[in-house]
């Protein structure tokens, strides 16, 4: 063989590794590795009356309950509803009631996450509901001690618990200024603050 003819080769071959080698890259950027999606998170801003909470939920581990949280944030329909339940060493609770408590109208209620692996621990966030495991709608409460008897113990109408789907990331000082304000009873509801605690407005910060 010719050593212009061998040089020749060398070429081409040198060409078409370079050619696969990019089309390998492009597959790779064209197609994300499932370990991108694994863990996501979205944050969600509120700002209240006492100031800003800043909530970090967790899509991985309760993916229904996230995505209907975030529902209702995008269409506003946490502004201008109140913290309308606090009681200072177990949790405060709102996202249902406005100022007036009066109950705003719901979506279809979602089934009940609860045995995600979370617990009720200082500061998380987790959905609230009644007596029915799956009825959660939009009232939510953050968790201002150790609540382990809400936590998921079975697949039963007393132990599926309370789901809980994210955590506070930034505000944990207003948790505590809202978890201190003066309650009393206002007609069959008790422990409501005397003074509403606004959620002003609430956005997705993804």
């Amino acid at each position: 063989m010719h050593v212009a003819e061998r040089v020749f080769r060398k070429k081409i071959m040198a060409r078409l590794a370079g050619f696969f080698c990019l089309a390998g890259l492009v597959l790779c950027l064209a197609q994300p590795s499932q370990a991108q999606g694994q863990g996501a998170k979205s944050v969600v801003r509120l700002d209240t009356s006492l100031g800003t909470i800043v909530l970090e939920l967790y899509k991985d581990k309760a993916p229904e309950t996230v995505a209907n949280f975030l529902e209702y944030v995008k269409e506003g329909f946490y502004e201008g509803t109140v913290f309308h339940r606090v009681i200072k060493d177990f949790m405060i609770q709102g996202g249902g009631m406005d100022a007036g408590m009066v109950q705003r109208k719901t979506r279809a209620p979602i089934k009940n996450e609860g045995d995600n692996g979370l617990y009720n621990e200082p500061y998380t966030v987790a959905m609230a509901r009644t007596g029915d495991p799956n009825s959660a709608t939009s009232q939510f409460f953050i968790n201002t001690k150790d609540n382990t008897a809400l936590n998921y113990k079975a697949k039963t109408s007393e132990g599926w618990g309370y789901c809980v789907f994210g955590k506070v990331i930034v505000g944990k000082n207003v948790v505590d200024k809202i978890k201190a304000v003066p309650t009393s009873r206002r007609g069959p509801n008790e422990n409501v603050p005397n003074e509403p605690v606004v959620i002003l407005k609430a956005m997705v910060q993804e």
